[in-house]
């Protein structure tokens, strides 16, 4: 296996299936529709009778069901069968570019390879190569290393970030890839769009790869000499379990095991494809007044009045203002009130807000179930517009500012944004030898 070790990446041993049938093989990621137990439904049938990812993932949508043991029990049977039966074409060395057409007309290129787990850390202070971009819940990793741990496959829904925009990483070693016939092309099931993959291999690619990784390298190095190569964009928790099973595991297996590594796709921040959207906040039962007050206070700028929905959502999305604003929804009188927060604040706008919402919070005693999480401004007018709410408009996210925030104050605070609409998420194609 080629590594390189000074940026935390090697190249992997990629399995992919025989003949493969993009449509029946490849699913969406386990954490999404999570509260959709009809699209797994349909997942299992489109699966039905053909070797299918879907047999060696956990939907988290059955996490609360009585037969988690079982089911990982024959998540790792499967995996062991598939194996055995020549599911699989011989292991290659190589990395693969991956063009993504979703449903929304998008296309969001990557590349997947592995990272050392040992560059990567989710703690809040760390200042490894790779790093969270929001906060881990440490509860959320002991039962999903029960699926891991033993597990003698790997095959992964997470995606990294590049603050790539000279597209030196991934649109430079695609180039190079597209040369050749694709080593998988087909379209994904439930009308989620297209996936193709080419093979990057070979030491004219590693020798590009090398010299890319080098350009991130020093980029992403700061005045202090710490580098930040990678930001994990999805399936967080994921990577932190697969360090959580290295750790576990370190002390009685090579240094070089596949355990130590992790398959991760590899995204362009720049990348036109990629959707950044920000999560939008409600509070409830709570003095909208007071709180607009206290935030003002707390973050400065200025109060600005406006008539109607419309005009306020386009000043909070002014991608030309000088700082961060916020967008606030009220009732006030049996009038609905628009106001917002225009500040000076070049950080993500979430990383500065979340902070003065939870001190707030805490000095009124409110409970957890005081505040939620909105996609879609829309939904958020609404829901300020009922009583005793306040609906809190976020600005689109900075993708300049991404990795500078998260280099200043540490991963973000939970629910920050998401990447895409669920059905963009990554499908499981390529898999990986692992215990």
């Amino acid at each position: 296996m080629k590594t390189f070790d000074k940026y935390g990446v090697s190249v992997p041993e990629i399995l992919l299936p025989e003949n493969i049938d993009i449509k029946s093989w490849s699913v969406i990621a386990c954490d999404q529709y999570t509260q959709d137990l009809n699209y797994w439904k349909e997942a299992a049938k489109a699966a039905e009778g053909k070797p299918s990812a879907l047999n060696l993932i956990y939907p988290e949508v059955y996490l609360e069901e009585a037969d988690k043991d079982e089911r990982i029990q024959n998540i790792q049977k499967t995996m062991k069968q598939y194996l055995s039966d020549g599911v699989f074409a011989d292991a290659q060395e190589e990395c693969v570019y991956i063009e993504r057409k979703t449903e929304y007309g998008r296309t969001r290129r990557g590349l997947v390879l592995a990272i050392d787990l040992d560059k990567y850390e989710w703690k809040p202070d760390s200042k490894a190569l790779i790093r969270a971009t929001e906060a881990t819940v440490p509860e959320r990793i002991p039962p999903r290393m029960k699926i891991r741990n033993g597990a003698a496959l790997e095959i992964p829904h997470i995606m990294l970030l590049a603050n790539d925009k000279d597209d030196v990483l991934v649109g430079g070693l695609g180039a190079g890839a597209k040369k050749n016939a694709p080593v998988y092309d087909g379209d994904l099931m439930q009308n989620s769009g297209h996936i193709t993959g080419w093979a990057v291999k070979g030491s004219e690619a590693e020798k590009a790869m090398q010299d890319a990784l080098e350009v991130l390298y020093k980029n992403g190095t700061d005045k202090n000499g710490d580098t930040f190569l990678f930001a994990v964009g999805d399936g967080n928790h994921s990577l932190a379990t697969a360090k959580a099973v290295w750790d576990a595991n370190k002390d009685k297996l090579p240094a070089d095991s596949p355990v130590r590594y992790a398959l991760v796709e590899v995204v362009n921040i720049y990348d036109t494809g990629l959707t950044f959207e920000p999560i939008h906040r409600v509070l409830f039962k709570l003095d909208s007044v007071e709180l607009l007050n206290t935030v003002a206070k707390e973050l400065g700028g200025s109060i600005v009045d406006f008539s109607d929905e419309a005009s306020l959502e386009k000043a909070v999305s002014d991608t030309g203002a000088q700082g961060a604003r916020y967008g606030f929804v009220y009732t006030q009188n049996n009038s609905t009130v628009y106001k917002m927060l225009d500040t000076k604040i070049t950080d993500l706008a979430i990383a500065a807000l979340q902070p003065c919402l939870d001190k707030y919070m805490a000095s009124k005693g409110a409970a957890k179930t005081q505040i939620d999480y909105i996609h879609g401004s829309k939904d958020v007018v609404n829901l300020g517009k009922k009583e005793g709410s306040t609906g809190i408009l976020l600005p689109p996210v900075d993708k300049n500012s991404f990795f500078a925030t998260i280099n200043g104050r540490g991963p973000l605070p939970r629910k920050s944004f998401s990447m895409g609409e669920a059905s963009e998420k990554r499908f499981y194609v390529e898999a990986r030898r692992l215990f």
